[in-house]
C-alpha cells in the first residue's frame, strides 16, 4: 500500500520510502483503466491537450503544476514541493483538497483503497512518456477515453454554423448564419465562448452550436475577446 504523509499547517506533502516496484498483475493494471473514466471527463492523455484540467501526458516523475500551456493552476498546486508518483498521487487521488487546500479541481477523491491502487497503476503507464499510446494499443482503455472529451473542431464548420451577425435585443440573441438563416434565442438559453485554441474559430469568425433536446440552447463561439466585442450589437434595428 502506498504511504503519504501530509504535513497541515503548510499543505506540503512528504512521500515515505516505499519497495522497490513490482510488476502488477495484468488484471489490476485493467482495473485501473476502467477507473480511469472519472479522469478523462476532464484530462486527455494527449500531449498538449488541456481540457477542463491539463493533459496527463508524461507527467509521471514531473512536479505538480508542469505540464505546458496550462494556465490554469491554482497556487496551492504550484507550491506543493512533490514530484507525481505512487506516493503524491495516493493522496491527491485520496483528498484532494487536504493535500492542495484551496485547489478548484472538483473531484472528491477515490475513496476504494483497491480502486485507487488500480488506477494508480494505470496511470503510472499513462502518464509515462508515450503512454497515451501505450494504454490503447494494449486494449487498457480506447482511444477516446485517451483523447478525452475534446470539443469539437471549429476550424471549419458548414454555412449554418457560420454566424455572419449577432445582436442583442430585449431578452432575446438575433443570431443570423451565413446560409441567411435568423434565429431568435431566449437570452438565459445562449451561451458566449472565447475558443483560442487550434480547434476553436478561424480568426474573426464566429460559430454557432445547438444543443438541447430541442435545439433551443446554443453557444456562440468567437475566436477572441475581439471577435466578440467586433461581432455582438446591442440594438433592436
Amino acid at each position: 500500500m502506498y504511504r503519504t504523509v501530509i504535513c497541515a499547517g503548510m499543505a506540503v506533502l512528504f512521500a515515505m520510502a516505499v519497495p522497490a516496484h513490482a510488476q502488477p498483475p495484468a488484471d489490476q493494471v485493467k482495473k485501473g483503466g476502467q477507473a480511469y473514466r472519472i479522469c478523462a471527463a476532464c484530462h486527455s492523455l494527449q500531449p498538449g491537450m488541456h481540457l477542463s484540467g491539463p493533459s496527463l501526458a508524461g507527467l509521471w516523475g514531473k512536479k505538480p503544476a508542469s505540464a505546458k500551456d496550462y494556465g490554469r493552476y491554482t497556487t496551492a498546486l504550484k507550491e506543493l514541493d512533490a514530484e507525481w508518483d505512487e506516493n503524491t498521487l495516493n493522496a491527491w487521488l485520496a483528498h484532494p483538497q487536504e493535500m492542495a487546500p484551496g485547489t478548484t479541481m472538483t473531484f472528491r477523491g477515490v475513496e476504494n483503497d483497491d480502486t485507487r491502487v488500480a488506477l494508480i497503476e494505470f496511470l503510472r503507464i499513462a502518464m509515462a512518456e508515450g503512454g497515451h499510446e501505450k494504454v490503447v494499443e494494449e486494449g487498457l482503455i480506447p482511444k477516446g477515453m485517451a483523447e478525452g472529451q475534446v470539443p469539437p473542431d471549429l476550424t471549419t464548420v458548414d454555412d449554418n454554423q457560420r454566424v455572419t451577425a449577432i445582436r442583442h435585443c430585449g431578452d432575446a440573441y438575433q443570431v443570423t448564419t451565413a446560409n441567411g438563416a435568423r434565429f431568435p434565442f431566449w437570452e438565459t438559453n445562449v451561451r458566449l465562448k472565447i475558443d483560442t485554441s487550434k480547434r476553436g474559430p478561424k480568426a474573426g469568425q464566429v460559430v454557432l452550436l445547438r444543443s438541447g433536446m430541442a435545439g433551443d440552447r446554443v453557444s456562440v463561439v468567437f475566436s477572441s475577446s475581439a471577435a466578440l466585442r467586433a461581432a455582438l450589437s446591442e440594438t433592436c434595428d
